[in-house]
């Protein structure tokens, strides 16, 4: 029954901060960040169960006629995902209170993050197929309404438009291809159809069914040809692009290759599709990176990049590449959130996200400057930094891969070139922003921002560092315990180590 508690006290939540607009913006911000507070209390309660391989299960019946039941699951998988979404959401709700002027709503704009908190939790929680397709279809619905929160701009109601459209024609295919799964199955349920693995993928309509699925997943994560809505959705207040384009909404489509993982990976279909569209996202984000000067603009498409890196080790479908996958999810929350509020103080305390204009910005704001460079660099890949250990990793899996014959090297040799990217986009971030020169006509004379503002930055640039330096010790736990829920028993072993000594891996970085 604890479980219920998790998403519905983020409901709660979104009810309570709506009817916050009369008080003062400490009491707003402290009343919203109350309720994910209680239930990341109940899932770290609910957490060494996990962690020791358990799967707690919630199931009350609604529609028996229909086999449609209110049914949650908390695995490793949904645990991690859970803290990623309530521990990051409390960052940026915290944010939100000094990024906001005094002329926006604070509390509508709490009221539409926390019913987006919710159904990102039912998502990653539902343990029946329609279920999950409601709390999808209702991130959609969310994200619109956070997108377009600054309505009286046109760019914002675009952008919450296409992304409305896309990720809605999306959820329209998934929808399709979980009716199907039931159908071939008997059941709704998830346990049931990731047990059914060789019952799916022998049914005559099984690539039909794949192909909506990934449908679903490409549109929510951008993966490429889809992967258009993301910079338009930069139209939102940076808050809400640190929260929805980082670490959860585009992060749903990953999470969905992950959850059906076991039923419908470990074929020729699923390899061409996930594998080859992760590859292309990949190095078509990382190369319009780097010609980006709004650096909203570069962080989007950097993105894109890494969410195709992700989906790219899971079509790789093997075990260690599926590990990887998943720590890497990890790794790009915490660098990439800490990069989107880092841009959300240029932009607030300069007024102006344009790196033509944004030089020499060291002088004036050096302490969030530091906090910026270590994010970027973890996003580059330096090593005792976390995106150090998780493209390691990436590189090894791409390395030992034979999935094209006697062409297979084109793999590792195209993630080398993205990875290059990657390099060159951070560099260029950190070099036109902080060096390069005086600032051109800005604004607003720059300065550091309040003293608060920065702290939710300097918490997920703490853990960038900690993963970096001491991986086993802070993720090895989640990062088993996530992995046996997508693979099972064939979780292989793994070593988090800061170094294994010169060898491939290395040098591809």
């Amino acid at each position: 029954m604890t479980l219920l508690w998790i998403p519905l006290l983020s409901l709660i939540g979104s009810v309570i901060s709506s009817c916050t607009g009369k008080l003062t913006r400490n009491q707003s911000t402290s009343l919203t960040m109350l309720a994910p507070l209680c239930a990341l209390a109940i899932a770290i309660y609910h957490a060494p169960a996990i962690l020791a391989g358990e799967t707690i299960r919630f199931t009350a019946q609604w529609i028996p006629a229909l086999g449609i039941d209110i049914a949650l699951r908390l695995d490793g998988l949904s645990l991690l995902f859970i803290f990623m979404i309530l521990g990051i959401g409390l960052l940026v709700i915290f944010y939100t209170r000094y990024y906001l002027s005094a002329k926006d709503s604070m509390s509508k704009l709490y009221s539409y993050l926390m019913l987006f908190m919710t159904a990102m939790l039912g998502i990653v929680m539902s343990n029946n197929v329609i279920q999950l397709w409601f709390f999808w279809e209702l991130t959609s619905i969310s994200s619109f309404l956070l997108i377009s929160y600054w309505w009286h701009k046109t760019e914002a109601r675009k952008g919450a438009r296409m992304a409305l459209a896309v990720t809605g024609a999306g959820g329209l295919a998934l929808l399709g291809g979980l009716l199907l799964l039931g159908d071939i199955v008997g059941s709704y349920n998830l346990d049931v159809i990731l047990a059914s693995r060789a019952l799916i993928q022998s049914h005559e309509l099984f690539e039909v069914a794949l192909v909506l699925v990934l449908l679903g997943a490409f549109t929510k994560s951008a993966q490429f040809p889809f992967h258009f809505w993301l910079p338009h959705a930069m139209a939102a207040p940076t808050p809400v692009s640190a929260y929805l384009h980082s670490a959860t909404m585009v992060k749903a489509g990953i999470f969905l290759l992950a959850r059906f993982h076991p039923a419908l990976a470990g074929n020729d279909t699923w390899f061409i599709l996930v594998a080859m569209t992760g590859l292309t996202t990949l190095l078509v984000g990382a190369y319009i990176a780097l010609f980006k000067h709004d650096l909203k603009g570069l962080l989007a498409y950097s993105t894109i990049s890494h969410l195709g890196l992700i989906t790219l080790l899971l079509g790789l479908d093997t075990e260690l590449a599926t590990v990887a996958a998943i720590f890497h999810i990890i790794n790009h929350a915490t660098f990439k959130a800490s990069l989107f509020m880092a841009t959300g103080i240029i932009d607030h305390e300069t007024g102006t996200r344009d790196m033509r204009k944004l030089n020499g910005m060291w002088r004036f704001m050096p302490y969030t400057a530091t906090l910026a460079m270590v994010a970027a660099a973890a996003m580059a890949g330096v090593p005792l930094l976390n995106g150090f250990l998780s493209k390691e990793m990436f590189f090894a899996e791409t390395l030992h891969q034979q999935v094209l014959g006697s062409m297979s090297w084109l793999i590792p040799v195209l993630a080398t070139l993205a990875a290059a990217f990657s390099v060159a986009y951070s560099a260029r971030f950190i070099h036109d922003v902080f060096f390069n020169g005086d600032p051109i006509d800005l604004p607003k004379t720059p300065h550091e921002p309040p003293r608060y503002m920065r702290v939710p930055i300097e918490i997920l640039v703490v853990l960038c560092l900690l993963v970096g330096m001491f991986p086993n010790f802070v993720v090895d736990g989640i990062l088993s315990a996530a992995s046996l829920a997508v693979l099972g028993d064939a979780t292989p072993e793994f070593k988090l180590s800061i170094w294994h000594g010169f060898n491939l891996s290395l040098i591809h970085i």
